[in-house]
């Protein structure tokens, strides 16, 4: 159970330097600023009492000199729409707002970090970002992984770097929260700041995720597709797999936004796949009295219905799914043909083309928020704290307290209800 001090942020020390804010005449955030946990009055149990994070914006007293400072972006992981954007307003905030007058960019994820990569940082100017916020992916390049703590620590010593925003999902956290505990060991003032960054939005206390809003566009425009598709023969399915690990949120936002799935299977639910009331009956029921069918399934969905075996684990520690897209694809085949039905079957897989285009509007605005936050948190000499985004503000989230759990989607919420809804699919919970 959280508690209020596993909610404290740590600090590298007293904040001695005036923002050079104060001359710009902006506003400033009080220290004593908190956001609620809970939203609802009477959520909070009573041995916890009202739980809160700091909230997040610049402070009047900054903790580093930004004419003495070094600060530097990493970005880990699989790509998510918005990463450019994050670097580029983190840069401008940094450079033009406080001064600072050296920014690196890792590159290659935290294997720049390691001087056995062979990779120096790049020294990032106005001119480098200029007009990558128009790109997807991140010009700085990715990995997954992490390596040993000690060595990084080094690299950031021997480049005299004081801040280092590390944009990445729940893998790049674990990795800065270590990067943090050695750092702490050692006792350096250097600050670790982690941007959350997923297309799945499953990180914990970030109520959406960068990339997410982007990756629900362009998903539903698949599933438009995939609909006409399916509509445009006799017993047409459109069978669509889309991201989604250990939560289903994409694959349920992208079907209430485009109205059209008729099945939506999630990694939260562990759908029956035969016999009475199961999927595949109740597949065959819709073709033969509607003709046509649409089918999302989320990546991670289904996991149950494959032998067990010793699961692989890909360079960031987490499993690797069986291809629950490819298996559907063959069991919805064989069952039809048993019962000597004849199916038009598509299977469509963009996961990949999703997470790489430029972010959306809505997501612009986010990652902005998010990276000028973030440098306001470092320059304060705030560490091992992550930038959530919790009751529509950016907050503060010690790192420790968002790797510890996992974030799931809500079966009694609003979303989960909307899916039943709109696709009229049985209840498997």
């Amino acid at each position: 159970m959280i508690t209020a001090d596993d909610l404290t942020i740590p600090t590298l020390g007293p904040c001695e330097v005036e923002s050079p804010l104060v001359a710009k005449g902006r506003h400033f955030v009080d220290e004593a600023v908190r956001v609620r946990v809970k939203r609802h009055i009477g959520d909070a149990p009573p041995e916890t009492g009202e739980l809160s994070f700091e909230e997040a914006g610049p402070r009047r007293k900054i903790f580093f000199n930004p004419a003495e400072t070094t600060a530097a972006f990493v970005t880990c992981g699989g790509l998510s729409p918005g990463l450019n954007n994050v670097i580029r307003s983190g840069f401008l905030e940094l450079t033009y707002n406080y001064g600072v007058k050296r920014v690196l960019g890792i590159r290659n994820g935290y294997a720049g970090l390691n001087p056995d990569s062979g990779l120096e940082p790049t020294f990032m100017t106005q001119r480098s970002v200029q007009s990558i916020h128009h790109l997807g992916g991140t010009v700085l390049g990715s990995s997954r992984g992490m390596h040993e703590p000690a060595i990084l620590v080094d690299f950031l010593e021997a480049r005299e770097i004081d801040i280092l925003f590390c944009i990445g999902g729940d893998g790049t956290q674990r990795g800065a929260h270590a990067l943090q505990k050695e750092v702490a060991k050692r006792g350096l003032p250097k600050s670790i700041i982690g941007i959350p960054k997923t297309i799945d939005n499953d990180v914990p206390y970030v109520e959406l995720s960068f990339g997410y809003v982007t990756a629900l566009e362009v998903a539903a425009e698949v599933l438009r597709g995939a609909h006409v598709e399916a509509t445009g023969a006799p017993n047409g399915v459109g069978l669509v797999k889309l991201m989604g690990r250990d939560a289903g949120f994409i694959a349920a936002g992208a079907a209430i936004a485009s109205q059209e799935a008729n099945f939506v299977l999630v990694p939260e639910v562990p759908f029956p796949l035969e016999g009475p009331g199961g999927f595949l009956e109740v597949l065959e029921r819709r073709l033969l009295t509607r003709g046509h069918a649409l089918i999302v399934v989320a990546e991670g969905a289904g996991q149950h219905l494959f032998e067990a075996a010793d699961a692989e684990r890909d360079a960031s520690g987490n499993p690797r799914f069986r291809d629950i897209g490819a298996f559907l694809r063959e069991r919805i085949k064989a069952h039809f043909a048993d019962r000597k039905l004849t199916v038009n079957l598509k299977y469509i897989d963009p996961s990949y083309a999703i997470r790489s285009v430029p972010a959306n509007a809505w997501d612009r605005i986010l990652t902005d928020r998010m990276a000028r936050a973030a440098v306001h948190a470092g320059m304060a000499g705030k560490t091992d704290a992550m930038m959530g985004y919790w009751n529509q503000e950016i907050v503060h989230v010690p790192i420790a307290a968002a790797v510890s759990q996992d974030k799931h989607m809500a079966l009694e919420s609003d979303l989960w209800n909307a899916v039943l809804a709109t696709t009229g699919q049985p209840d498997w919970r």
